[in-house]
């Protein structure tokens, strides 16, 4: 029987959170914070963002990319990336620019999001050419987008007999290294559905990495107060239990079938990542509220989940 465990009727606040992410981005990388010549087409016209959220945006992306760079350097291009809730995303048309491309590179986010990123990128050469094979064949039906290397699909991640399909359609191998990407998606996601999904990623791949960025820290003060400005955009966190501190989280991941986990604050992050990279982006813009950075760093993490020998050192400062 197929597991269906349905949303909790705040799918277009949820969905409303990749517009404001991507439009983070874009401020960001207007002002030099990292390139991404990709973003101006899912963001044409952003305010610019205070300098606490320009830098917040920073730590995340370099930090992933950091994992995702140690992950490429272990298993080559005979891998596969699979993206959860992956929104407007251009991390595949990124490493299309490096010698890093992936032999697959599958995205799952609810259909309506799909459609909108298949729309973009027929409607962009820029993004179309990447994605095509030497056949020059994409297919794109229903929100669904099928080339050669890159599949766009759109499906309920709760729906795990959905997510299924999906992952078969986008031709996912189970004895590829695989790496899985989450940002801000499980946390609003019905804890059973997403442990549910978590169970059946780490039974389905037997070498692979999980980066999970997410909220954490949120029993503090400060996080009662992200919680109520979230919740007053209608974006409950519905799995904030796992986010209040980091050993849950860990627990959590370590209960669905992972072999190691470790997670670190952004706070963290931001002081492991190279001092004169650092010392650049701190020259692009003056920062009044250097607590209020800290504080939001404290109250998100970064959290590497794995399962094979080949991965069990990933570390972040390896």
């Amino acid at each position: 029987m197929n597991n269906i465990i349905p949303w909790t009727g705040e799918d277009d606040a949820v969905i409303a959170t990749n517009t404001d992410a991507t439009e983070c981005k874009r401020s960001a990388v207007e002002l030099g914070y990292w390139k991404d010549d990709y973003i101006v087409y899912f963001a044409k016209h952003v305010d610019r963002k205070a300098p606490e959220i320009n830098r917040g945006y920073y730590a995340r992306v370099k930090a992933m990319e950091m994992f995702i760079h140690q992950f490429l350097e272990r298993c080559g291009t005979k891998c596969q990336i699979i993206n959860l809730g992956c929104g407007y995303d251009t991390l595949y048309w990124r490493l299309k620019d490096t010698t890093q491309a992936v032999g697959n590179f599958i995205e799952l986010d609810f259909p309506s999001v799909t459609a909108k990123k298949c729309h973009i990128i027929k409607r962009n050469k820029q993004l179309l050419e990447k994605i095509c094979n030497e056949d020059g064949e994409v297919v794109i039906r229903s929100g669904d987008l099928h080339s050669d290397g890159y599949h766009l699909l759109g499906c309920d991640l709760c729906c795990l007999g959905e997510v299924r399909r999906k992952l078969e359609a986008g031709g996912a191998a189970r004895d590829a290294p695989t790496l899985l990407l989450a940002e801000c998606v499980l946390v609003y996601m019905q804890p059973d559905a997403a442990q549910a999904l978590l169970e059946h990623l780490a039974a389905t791949f037997p070498r692979c990495v999980l980066l999970l960025y997410e909220q954490c820290n949120l029993g503090d003060k400060f996080g009662e107060v992200m919680l109520r400005n979230l919740s007053v955009r209608g974006c409950a966190l519905a799995g904030e239990r796992y986010c209040r501190e980091p050993q849950a989280q860990v627990q959590r991941l370590l209960g669905a079938g992972f072999e190691t986990v470790r997670s670190w604050d952004m706070d963290t992050v931001w002081r492991a990542l190279p001092e004169d990279d650092r010392a650049r982006v701190e020259a692009l813009e003056m920062l009044d509220e250097r607590e209020l950075l800290q504080q939001l760093n404290s109250h998100y993490a970064i959290t590497v989940a794995t399962r094979g020998e080949l991965f069990a050192d990933l570390d972040l400062n390896a």
